[in-house]
């Protein structure tokens, strides 16, 4: 397993990373999760990415009872705040900030988390009134460095330009072969900034594995079939987007890689990209996607790739699921 330098921190986390978003939070069982999380480990995956709104709190409560079990320096920690946890506890308050750490380190039976990621904006709180919530949560010593998700080139700025305020050191955009609108915008603005991007679905869903075939049913087991894991896996589930994918096996096939490693490695090949999330229902999906660090393409396989995918790529950016653009300042 590699690892990167997270942005202009000190933290080194493995090119791919194990999220816990719709599986960990109740899409599979507790003992699976266990499992996943062991063959993480012994992969090399050191880097754990989770939200207390994942299941509300049950994804963060099973990695707390399973991480517990391994020395707190032997991998890195990121959780996230902004989504409804209760009908009055949501947002970007300072007394949100303070009040979801609190709770978030107690599910996860840890003192800190190395990583505090702003799950989406707060339009309608003050961005001066966020960054100095995140800022108090490192200078308590209950997280080490900050991040956003899903944040526009306006409002980064806004965070950025708050003075006396702690830089963040990283950006959780979705990225991937199929869906680029980072590449316009938020990858050059945080590269110039030492933020770096930790890439959520960069398999867009499992789709970019090969699974699901064009005109056919998804397979039983997999994420497209399961009522709890499939919300947004609805957008590439259509014969142009599947067909270009079929495309790849070629493509991979000729870089002596599965489909997987080369989507991973395509992700990763963008250096301001510290590390890819990928999720995982079983042990054997963690290995796999662990074969990907290192992985180099050359130029011709970059080039085979875009020709594959043709117009079936997302190329302009998008908001995000739960996002919205604007910034609110302090009067």
């Amino acid at each position: 397993m590699q690892v990167r330098r997270l942005g202009d921190s000190e933290l080194e986390v493995s090119e791919i990373s194990l999220g816990s978003w719709l599986t960990y939070s109740g899409g599979i069982e507790r003992d699976r999760t266990e499992a996943c999380t062991r063959a993480a480990f012994d992969a090399g995956i050191t880097f754990f990415d989770t939200a207390n709104a994942y299941g509300r709190g049950a994804a963060e409560s099973a990695w707390g009872d399973i991480l517990s079990a391994y020395p707190r320096d032997s991998y890195v920690l990121a959780t996230k705040v902004f989504f409804p946890m209760s009908d009055s506890d949501h947002g970007l308050s300072a007394a949100q900030i303070a009040k979801q750490i609190d709770a978030s380190l107690a599910r996860l039976q840890t003192d800190h988390v190395d990583l505090y990621q702003c799950h989406r904006f707060d339009v309608q709180t003050p961005i001066e009134e966020t960054m100095e919530g995140l800022t108090a949560v490192v200078q308590a010593g209950k997280a080490r460095s900050i991040g956003f998700s899903e944040w526009t080139p306006e409002q980064i700025e806004a965070g950025l330009s708050v003075p006396g305020t702690e830089a963040f050191v990283s950006s959780q955009p979705q990225y991937s072969m199929l869906w680029r609108g980072p590449e316009a915008e938020v990858i050059p603005l945080c590269a110039r900034h030492g933020i770096s991007q930790v890439c959520w679905s960069p398999l867009a869903e499992g789709v970019l594995t090969g699974k699901y075939a064009p005109g056919e049913q998804p397979p039983p087991d997999s994420r497209a079939a399961s009522p709890a894991m499939s919300s947004f896996i609805g957008r590439y589930i259509n014969d142009d987007t599947l067909t270009a994918v079929a495309r790849l096996r070629d493509v991979a096939d000729q870089a002596g890689l599965t489909m997987a490693e080369l989507a991973l490695a395509w992700v990763l090949r963008q250096d301001n990209v510290a590390s890819a999330i990928v999720g995982a229902s079983r042990p054997e999906q963690v290995h796999a996607n662990a074969r990907a660090a290192g992985r180099r393409l050359t130029d011709d396989t970059l080039a085979a790739i875009d020709a594959a995918l043709g117009d079936v790529v997302q190329r302009e950016p998008q908001p995000a699921p739960g996002g919205s653009g604007g910034v609110l300042h302090r009067a």
